[in-house]
């Protein structure tokens, strides 16, 4: 029965397990104001998530475990172990060293879901792999922004509620994919590799110039994400309405990535992955210098929060379409290793922007943007670097 709707059942899964990956962002207000966090601890727990996805896709990709195991296995292994993790943090987020290691698992877990998710789709449907990793990707942003939604519906209720509900997603998602299984056109296995081995991909002009794209996105989008609730209470506190509405705007800003990624799929099929990506890193990259110079010219909240929707669509809507290109492009026996270690190294510049936005958000304000400026800059010049031909 599932197999009729492979790609519905891949991504309620990814949408499922990409909850924990924002599951502290999502309660942050009610978790800051209990035990007297600041914005610096948020960014700290926000890159232990992203530290521990990059040592789980190096781990899966120099090991071969992405290209040696069966991917639904993977997957739902990894979704049980991060259920169990996210919900350790219950007892730990008092302890800011243990609450520290709990979301650095949490990302390790991670690294067996977003991957293998690509890989999945792609052993499913790769007739259309940009239209089906862009719902994919759509799937993890929506997943990413459900802690917000959760919190939205449950104020005044405890912030533990939101961590163990994203645990019990996730465990529904594992078990999804588990009885899915894997698709009939999934590369060939791969014995281990070594570092070289696993980087062989870049050699690859194509490759290089679609990982060079995603690298500049990666820069932005995370520190964006992370940076969206505390742009929203900004705005929200100069409209002097109810604390109430930041998680459900904040929810609505990320999500509504999902639509943009499906119309950068549709778009992809006509147009071609690469115009869609170099158009929405576009939008992305001037919404990065427009944003604090209209915020510092005193612009109306609601013309600024409008500004932050056109941005949620933006941010993201190139992430498949990079993934799409990277996949036709690398070595079909080092799929999983090449998205493996392309994500890797885009997950770590993320760690650099998060930080600096996060320390520096409490002095600069909205100016923080300014730093992720060069992120879509870069993408596009290593993107323009594509061969014409295909």
């Amino acid at each position: 029965m599932l197999q009729r709707r492979p790609l519905v059942v891949i991504v309620i899964a990814q949408l499922f397990g990409t909850s924990l990956w924002f599951s502290v962002n999502g309660v942050w207000l009610a978790l800051a104001a209990e035990l007297g966090l600041d914005e610096g601890d948020l960014g700290r727990l926000t890159l232990m998530v992203q530290v521990g996805f990059i040592l789980g896709t190096l781990t899966l990709a120099t090991t071969g475990l992405a290209d040696r195991f069966s991917a639904s296995r993977v997957f739902a292994a990894a979704s049980l172990l991060g259920a169990l993790v996210n919900a350790g943090l219950v007892l730990a987020a008092p302890d800011a060293s243990v609450a520290g290691v709990l979301r650095l698992l949490t990302g390790l877990c991670l690294a067996g879901i977003y991957p293998l998710g690509m890989k999945m789709v792609i052993a499913w449907t790769p007739a259309h792999a940009g239209a089906a990793l862009a719902w994919l990707v759509g799937m993890l942003t929506l997943g990413t922004a459900t802690p917000h939604l959760m919190r939205s519906l449950t104020l005044g209720l405890p912030w533990e509620w939101v961590l163990l509900s994203a645990s019990g997603l996730t465990l529904v998602g594992g078990a999804l994919v588990l009885r899915l299984g894997d698709g009939p056109h999934l590369p060939p296995t791969a014995a281990p590799i070594a570092w070289r081995g696993g980087l062989e991909a870049l050699r690859l002009p194509h490759f290089r110039a679609a990982a060079g794209g995603y690298f500049g996105h990666m820069w932005e989008l995370y520190a964006v994400w992370m940076l969206v609730p505390l742009l929203v209470a900004r705005e929200i506190s100069r409209l002097n309405a109810a604390a109430g509405l930041v998680p459900m705007l904040s929810y609505l800003i990320i999500g509504i990535g999902v639509v943009g990624c499906v119309m950068g799929g549709q778009l992809s099929r006509s147009r071609g992955s690469a115009w869609v990506a170099a158009r929405a890193l576009a939008i992305s990259g001037t919404l990065c210098l427009a944003y604090p110079v209209l915020a510092a010219l005193g612009t109306s909240p609601l013309v600024l929060i409008a500004l932050l929707f056109l941005w949620g669509l933006a941010v993201i809507a190139d992430s498949p379409q990079f993934s799409a290109l990277a996949s036709a492009s690398a070595p079909s026996h080092r799929v999983g290793a090449s998205l493996a270690i392309m994500n890797a190294i885009g997950f770590g510049l993320s760690i650099p922007a998060i930080w600096l936005t996060g320390h520096l958000w409490a002095s600069q304000g909205p100016w923080v943007l300014l730093w992720l400026l060069p992120g879509p800059v870069l993408g596009l010049w290593a993107l323009g670097q594509r061969p014409s031909a295909a």
